[in-house]
Parts: structure tokens; sequence; C-alpha cells
């Protein structure tokens, strides 16, 4: 279902367990609990989020979370309904900046949990298809990711 790389950052308990939940949790609400897809997350460094920021998206700049998706999202849900997965597929890649978790968490007023966990529903639904940047799309993504949280007992 997912794999876990840290990337110049210490491995703890605590961030695999909220990886865990939280993933499960979009898998169970997504009904793709049964499917072969599989997401990496990778936990970094501001440096190096800004370097594959600059690397694959050509904005020089550090950022919170990155997404990959692997699949246009008709696509996606095409081969969803279907059931069309043979063997491991890979949903995508989800970088996120811990440093940044640990900064916004301060920023909002709300605990770590709760902005890791907001990071990887955000990047989880952007591997789903999902976008915020026009406001139809947003009024799709938004309640989606408050849902995940909520069902999670992880408010604000």
């Amino acid at each position: 279902m997912y794999e876990i790389i840290y990337n110049d950052i210490e491995k703890k308990e605590e961030y695999d367990e909220i990886v865990k939940n939280v993933l499960e949790q979009c898998y169970k609400e997504e009904n793709i609990i049964d499917t072969k897809l599989t997401i990496t997350v990778t936990l970094t460094t501001p440096e190096n989020i800004k370097k594959i920021n600059s690397k694959y998206r050509n904005i020089d700049k550090q950022t919170d979370v990155l997404s990959f998706p692997m699949f246009e999202k008709n696509e996606l849900e095409q081969k969803i309904k279907n059931k069309e997965f043979e063997h491991e597929d890979v949903l995508g890649d989800i970088v996120i900046s811990i440093k940044k978790v640990e900064e916004q968490a301060k920023e909002y007023g709300h605990s770590f949990e709760r902005e890791l966990s907001y990071m990887l529903v955000h990047g989880f639904y952007h591997l789903m298809g999902y976008d915020h940047i026009k406001e139809e799309d947003k009024a799709l993504m938004r309640p989606k990711e408050e849902k995940i949280l909520s069902l999670l007992g992880i408010e604000r």
C-alpha cells in the first residue's frame, strides 16, 4: 500500500504511525483498499524538497508537500471501476518537508499530527486526480480532505 522513505531526516515511529493511519483511512474512503496501488511517501528536509520542486516543477523554492501522480483522474477512475490492477501499480509519490510541517503546525496553532495528516491527505487526493487551483475543483477536494481528518478524529 505504501512505502516510507526518510531522506536526510531521522526515522521516527510517530511519523510511521501517522502515515499508516492516514493512508489506510484514505484507501478505505476511496474503496481502493483491495487494489495493489502503492504510494511512496518521502519525508525530507526543506533543502531537498526545494531541489525536487526546482527539478520537476521549475519552481526554485521550498514548499510543504509535493505530489507526483502516475495517472490522470479519468484514467484512474476507470482502472478502479474495472478493477484493472493485475500487478502492483504505483499511484504516485508524496514528498513532505517535515520541518515545514513543524513550522506550519505552530503557525496555524494545531498539532504536528494534524499538520502531517493534512499534508498526507492533501497529497493523496492530488494522486487521485483532485486539484484546488480553480474554485470548483477546490469545492470537490476540500470536503474529501476534511472528511478523512474527521474520520480519524483529527480536528483543527
